[in-house]
């Protein structure tokens, strides 16, 4: 139909204009031509609109065939540059506009921060809990750069889609955040991803750092996952044939990230982590939506390594060796007016982690002598939690208010390089019967889906007796083609 009104309007200009050749100038003669040109351009340009949103229905009817629709309602309750990475499941079906296998949707997303703090970064830790590595502080003072990344993804042919996110660090460092390839086409629900992905241990954890609701992770993201969890492996993933949004899966992973170890990876056939999820969501009326999750990720640690400071001031490495296993609960909760998060929507998020490590702890594992005496060896048990709770609240179009509450406790532990007599518990300032808490407040404004500025405060007590007080003032823009992203 609207080719046929298109192309009758073309006509008609044509003999009109043909019609008052003899009598019009040759400026008359020119501005027709100009406002058929700009006919046939306009037309063209929505032509090619429809027949890409065409194209995008259908591929979605074909994916909805095996994939029910969960949390449909106020799922869009969140304004904001690109959120969170779509599961599997829900990545089937999408694709950026524009995109094929020879021109794949390609995006830029910058990052930069102002970082005022009361205390020096370089000494950040989390005492009472097991350093997971050098990326869990707050960013240096002043202005720098935070993480940005290049995405590049597109559907290969009918049966895979491909996915490549650079990350460019503050430290001039180009690293593969994820690099993987995932099934399109598998029969009942099934889909399969290979290759580096973040491993769906909890909720935040897949989310990319540009879609996080604040400027930082909660600290139990820093402590039991090293702040965000990448690994290569293997992930499949089923989705219920079902009104209700039900979902199992299990990922066979190298185990190359915290709390596996070493760094990198075993040289070991097989897996040297594996986690199973299940989730499970839907819609209350037309403006509720929700999602909940448990997951389970266990590990075999080789020679875990990380650094303290004993007794006397000298700088130690101490190794475990042995099982870690981590439980993660976590629920979001999403209200908007009809589903329309347009004006206003609440957003409540919440996870809650449980960890138990069991092995061997070797003081100074570096030094090779007394790694080799028995007295420097003995057993380590702990039994640790931590969660947050955090709320966003959009009170008017482009502006959103939040708040967010971190606690950790470091349970029970049993050193027995301590129990034995051989070493003291000031050897290990690390595992101080500690619980560090933090309580952070943000603003932000989003110009558009492409642009955001957010300004945050929080009140860090991470450290024993050291209060940070952090101020941060951070942008987040992209640009490009970019994909939908999951509830």
């Amino acid at each position: 139909m609207l080719i046929k009104h298109g192309m009758t309007l073309v006509v008609a200009v044509t003999l009109y204009a043909s019609q008052t050749a003899l009598a019009a100038t040759d400026a008359d003669l020119a501005e027709l031509r100009d406002q058929v040109r700009l006919l046939k351009e306009q037309y063209q340009q929505r032509i090619e609109a429809l027949e890409r949103r065409l194209a995008a229905t259908e591929r979605a009817a074909s994916g909805a065939s095996t994939v029910p629709t969960a949390t449909t309602t106020a799922q869009s309750a969140t304004v904001a540059a690109p959120p969170a990475p779509a599961p599997a499941s829900a990545m089937t079906a999408s694709r950026a506009s524009g995109e094929n296998a020879t021109n794949p949707a390609i995006s830029l997303v910058l990052n930069g921060v102002y970082s005022n703090l009361s205390k020096d970064a370089a000494s950040y830790r989390i005492d009472g809990f097991v350093p997971p590595g050098s990326d869990i502080g707050p960013p240096r003072r002043g202005l720098s750069l935070a993480e940005s990344e290049l995405v590049m993804a597109a559907n290969i042919d009918h049966n895979f889609r491909g996915t490549l996110i650079a990350t460019l660090g503050a430290n001039d460092s180009v690293g593969v955040e994820n690099a993987f390839i995932e099934t399109l086409a598998l029969p009942r629900g099934f889909t399969l991803k290979a290759g580096r992905f973040f491993t769906a241990a909890g909720y935040q954890n897949e989310i990319h750092r540009h879609a996080w609701d604040f400027a930082d992770a909660p600290l139990a993201n820093r402590v039991f996952l090293g702040t965000q969890r990448a690994d290569d492996g293997i992930r499949l993933a089923w989705i219920a044939p079902t009104d209700l949004y039900f979902s199992l899966g299990g990922e066979l992973l190298r185990g190359r990230a915290f709390p596996a170890g070493p760094a990198g990876g075993r040289d070991k056939n097989g897996a040297g982590a594996v986690n199973l999820f299940a989730r499970l969501g839907g819609d209350i009326g037309d403006s509720i939506a929700w999602q909940a999750g448990l997951s389970h990720l266990s590990t075999s640690p080789q020679d875990r390594s990380f650094t303290d400071t004993d007794a006397s001031g000298t700088t130690v490495t101490n190794g475990f060796t042995g099982k870690s296993r981590l439980w993660a609960l976590s629920g979001v909760l999403k209200w908007a007016p009809r589903g329309n998060a347009t004006a206003t929507s609440i957003k409540l998020q919440g996870e809650l982690f449980g960890r138990t490590e069991d092995g061997m702890l070797t003081y100074n594992s570096g030094n090779e002598a007394a790694a080799t005496q028995a007295s420097t060896q003995g057993a380590y048990r702990t039994r640790q939690s931590g969660g947050y709770l955090q709320g966003i609240y959009q009170f008017m179009p482009l502006w959103r208010v939040g708040l967010r509450y971190d606690r950790l406790a470091p349970g029970t532990q049993s050193l027995g390089v301590v129990g034995n007599g051989a070493l003291t518990a000031a050897d290990f300032p690390m595992l101080s019967n500690y619980s560090p808490r933090r309580q952070t407040l943000m603003v932000d404004w989003s110009g558009s889906e492409f642009s955001r500025l957010r300004l945050q405060f929080a009140r860090d007590a991470s450290r024993l007796g050291r209060i940070d007080n952090q101020w941060l003032l951070q942008y987040i823009v992209s640009f490009g083609a970019h994909g939908a992203h999951a509830f």
